[in-house]
């Protein structure tokens, strides 16, 4: 494996940017190819970013011999055939979040990367973040004591439109796959196991898809997540870590964070970190130092966390009854 990772991003939407912003904060990482479904997108978005090869269709991109791993940028609903595409032709494949719109999907593309020796990982881009590392060391080392409450709210207001793949179940729209799984992924990182109860509520809006929910996931010892998101309303976006012997608040815009704050004994004490690039740079650089070492999955965001997430996604939906077209 060269040093330099080849890159090429499949999509064009604003993921997509931020994504290609973020690689360009990592010398170890060349963008050399995008496609989309049309030449005029691959070529604006090509000229943007200054991408040298810029394909009209997927199965371009996938096919060019250059090309090492391909980020998969497109909506909810397509990450499975996207991904598996771009396996077929020999490429790793970083997929960006939810990995698929349920865990059936996501065997599948697992399955796949297994099948290929290729490198496969969800672009669960917080797990990534130093500041999540060192809630992660603060949890392991009993900093906090024992783990018993995990808080976390991602909800955001948007206007209701039904032409927008935020409201258009086609495209697995809604709160829980777009931010929930935030949440969700959150609690299962702190607490490392899956849950054994859960029990949630949702508000269904007039487009057929989650507009509000919340949701309580119940761990063997004890431990209790609760969760909720929205696309109908605001919240403070923050989450909390509550132990026996104290506490650990990742301020707003938790799913990106620059800082944690630890409490214990009745004082604060605040860990802060640089941020590399935008922030979509650390899964990327974490997606090159795999490869490089040979390596099918992440150590921070294995297969066996991707799955769990997933399950508990479904088994949240199930509740709603709650079921996409292209599930049916």
């Amino acid at each position: 494996m060269a040093d330099q990772i080849r890159w090429g991003i499949l999509g064009t939407g604003r993921i997509a940017g931020k994504f290609a912003e973020g690689l360009a904060a990592l010398p170890d990482a060349q963008l050399l190819a995008v496609g989309s479904r049309s030449a005029e997108s691959a070529e604006q978005f090509g000229s943007r970013y200054r991408i040298p090869r810029r394909y009209s269709s997927y199965e371009a991109l996938a096919a060019d011999p250059d090309v090492q791993i391909i980020y998969v940028a497109t909506p909810h609903v397509f990450h499975r055939d996207n991904s598996i595409l771009c396996l077929r032709h020999g490429k790793a494949v970083l997929c960006e979040k939810p990995f698929a719109i349920n865990a059936a999907e996501a065997e599948a593309m697992i399955a796949e990367a297994a099948k290929r020796r290729l490198f496969l990982m969800e672009a669960m881009w917080t797990h990534f973040f130093p500041a999540m590392a060192k809630l992660r060391e603060l949890v392991k080392d009993g900093s906090i004591g024992d783990v018993r409450l995990v808080r976390a709210d991602f909800c955001f207001r948007a206007a209701f439109d039904p032409r927008s793949r935020l409201f258009d179940p086609g495209l697995g729209g809604g709160a829980l796959l777009d931010v929930g799984v935030y949440t969700v992924a959150f609690a299962r990182m702190v607490l490392d196991r899956d849950p054994i109860k859960i029990v949630s509520a949702a508000h269904i809006g007039e487009s057929g898809v989650d507009e509000e929910s919340a949701f309580i996931l119940q761990y063997s010892g004890g431990a209790i997540a609760s969760l909720c998101c929205g696309v109908r309303v605001s919240t403070p976006h923050e989450a909390f870590v509550y132990g026996t012997d104290g506490w650990i608040r990742v301020p707003h815009l938790f799913w990106q964070p620059d800082r944690i704050i630890l409490c214990r004994d009745g004082m604060e004490k605040e860990f802060p970190f640089p941020r590399l690039g935008n922030g979509y740079s650390f899964e990327a650089r974490e997606a090159g130092n795999c490869m490089r070492a040979g390596k099918l999955e992440s150590d921070i965001m294995p297969w066996s966390k991707t799955l769990s997430i997933m399950r508990s996604l479904d088994m949240i939906r199930a509740q709603w009854n709650l079921v996409y077209p292209t599930e049916r």
